[in-house]
């Protein structure tokens, strides 16, 4: 309870500074009325602006399901090109620690299932500055998929990073370790297991590719084939089911 209380506590002190740096009329705190407020975004970006919608977590997203889809991710392509809007649709994604099953589930294959929808899912702090960057100035209807447990993991940040309009390509994969043996392709947190599990097999003489996959769709196939072609073998690690799962 105490951890609890200490994160809504947080939580609050952020969304406060932000309203006292950028004013309310930018940053709104909303009623938990995920219909409503992703309704609001859906206009907001038909009428030019650009709206981040945070989801306390995705799983709460499924209250908004009609508005992702039907109300931004096809609209472009029903009104035959006339209507178009950018929006950042972000929040918590996955399994995390004692929130229960429904609050543990992975939308990185549900949602990259959407015609006109790109999904990101980062994996450290160079990750989700430079790709949440991206999205925002892409002009596209964008699925931004973060996971709790990393919020307490730290990262080191390059110089680069630093800069103010650091941005990372939306659909271009990171190999984070070089190898020969086998290619581990994985997103998000599995990224952390997938570079432990390599340090393990090092020890055994096997030697890893880790490719950190950024974003979901549009896929980066070119790196994955690139380096299987080098390794011959090929593993995937998701926190998803493995029906219909990104691994497929």
């Amino acid at each position: 309870m105490g951890e609890e209380v200490a994160y809504y506590h947080g939580a609050y002190k952020i969304t406060k500074g932000l309203i006292d740096k950028y004013g309310p009329s930018r940053i709104w705190d909303t009623p938990i009325t995920e219909a409503g407020f992703t309704g609001i975004g859906c206009g907001a970006a038909l009428m030019g602006l650009t709206p981040v919608i945070e989801f306390m977590t995705m799983n709460f997203s499924l209250q908004a399901i009609d508005h992702i889809i039907n109300s931004s991710a096809k609209l472009h392509y029903m009104s035959g090109g006339e209507l178009k809007g950018g929006i950042v649709f972000r929040g918590l994604n996955g399994p995390a620690a004692a929130v229960a099953a429904q609050h543990s589930q992975c939308f990185a294959a549900w949602y990259s299932n959407i015609p006109g929808l790109i999904t990101i899912s980062p994996y450290d702090a160079e990750d989700n500055k430079g790709l949440l960057k991206a999205a925002i100035r892409s002009g596209e209807v964008v699925v931004f998929l973060e996971n709790e447990n990393l919020y307490g993991e730290s990262f080191d940040i390059s110089d680069e990073a630093l800069s103010p309009d650091y941005i990372i390509p939306i659909g271009k994969a990171k190999i984070m370790r070089e190898g020969k043996h086998a290619t581990i392709v994985g997103y998000s947190r599995s990224v952390k297991y997938s570079l432990q599990a390599a340090d393990i097999l090092a020890k055994e003489g096997i030697s890893c590719e880790v490719i950190n996959l950024r974003t979901i769709k549009p896929l980066d196939r070119d790196t994955i084939v690139k380096s299987v072609i080098k390794t011959n073998r090929l593993i995937t690690v998701e926190d998803g089911f493995p029906q219909s799962g990104v691994g497929a």
